[in-house]
């Protein structure tokens, strides 16, 4: 099977490209480099472009005979989606449209799409599971539910098979370690804790302290990206069985601000100096998975479960890559 990797040179798309190698599916990546990075690509075939590039996209369907694609390819930090929201309405929504029309024109029906928790804003209950209210609280959110919503109403019309992906929070490093996270700038828990050891930054901060949470700091539902990436597998077969699925793919198990840092601060032997900062806009206090969904359609399983594992592959790429990939 040819798969199209949307935003396959960035965190996660990278390692789902090195999967589906693994995995006999010859990936084709199309990427921008807006926020993707040629050396997390390997050997995998390119397509350099934009996804408003719609005759491009059309034109790479159908001369590689693609069968599925993936979309990897939205913005993805909430805070700056505050910020500036016409941006993440313009990639996350716009771009997305204009994806599924190539799709229909090339006739290629299989849509695998990177979702977020985010879509369940504040939960009343938690672990949140796929029927729990969709209440986002930012613009990402707000526009990740808006892709949701165009897929179910393109699915009735015929020319659309699609799952749904909602991700808690991806860590770790994939393939042997040698695919790891580097955003720019960065602004996720566990590489700016890590950056903080490595002595790259003089200290991570703490947003928000007085949370009705045990210790007063947010609590996140931490999965590894090749667990995350092999559901993508699965939810891609399952897809000749039903035209519209949707699944969270979390650990189900949640961990504070503090403990994460408490953990990098274990794992990397090292100390170094954490800041308390007022809450970001658009965090939720407490937001974990009830993946029982995807574990049973699925046959889903976690293969690293652990916190300490988990960071621990962060680490070691982070160890070999201070200054992040060499672009």
């Amino acid at each position: 099977m040819k798969v199209l990797v949307c935003g396959g040179a960035g965190y996660i798309g990278s390692n789902m490209t090195a999967m589906l190698t693994r995995e006999n599916r010859t990936p084709v990546v199309f990427d921008n480099f807006s926020k993707g990075h040629r050396p997390a690509l390997g050997n995998a075939e390119l397509v350099e472009g934009d996804l408003a590039d719609h005759d491009l996209l059309v034109r790479t369907l159908r001369q590689h005979r693609v069968e599925a694609v993936m979309h990897f390819a939205a913005f993805t930090e909430a805070a700056e989606s505050v910020r500036a929201p016409l941006d993440f309405y313009d990639n996350n929504v716009s771009n997305t449209r204009t994806l599924l029309s190539a799709m229909e024109v090339a006739g290629v029906d299989n849509f695998v799409f990177s979702s977020t928790a985010a879509v369940y804003g504040t939960p009343e209950h938690v672990p949140v599971n796929e029927d729990s209210p969709k209440n986002p609280i930012n613009p990402y959110g707000e526009t990740k539910l808006a892709v949701e919503r165009m897929c179910h109403h393109q699915s009735r019309t015929g020319k659309l098979r699609y799952v749904v992906m909602r991700y808690f929070n991806a860590c770790g490093a994939g393939n042997n370690c040698s695919l790891g996270e580097d955003h720019r700038p960065e602004s996720h828990l566990i590489p700016l804790a890590i950056q903080a050891a490595l002595g790259k930054r003089d200290a991570v901060a703490i947003y928000g302290t007085d949370y009705d949470t045990p210790d007063g700091t947010c609590i996140r539902d931490f999965i590894h990206v090749e667990d995350l990436c092999r559901a993508h597998l699965l939810a891609l077969e399952k897809l000749a069985e039903s035209p519209e699925l949707i699944y969270n793919l979390g650990n189900g198990a949640g961990y504070s601000v503090r403990q994460v840092i408490e953990m990098v601060r274990k794992v990397s032997g090292r100390d170094f100096k954490v800041v308390e900062a007022g809450r970001r806009p658009g965090d939720s206090p407490i937001l974990t998975s009830d993946a029982t969904k995807a574990k049973t359609e699925l046959g889903w399983k976690i293969d690293k479960p652990d916190l300490e594992e988990m960071i621990a592959t962060a680490w070691k790429w982070h160890s070999e890559h201070p200054d992040g990939y060499q672009d």
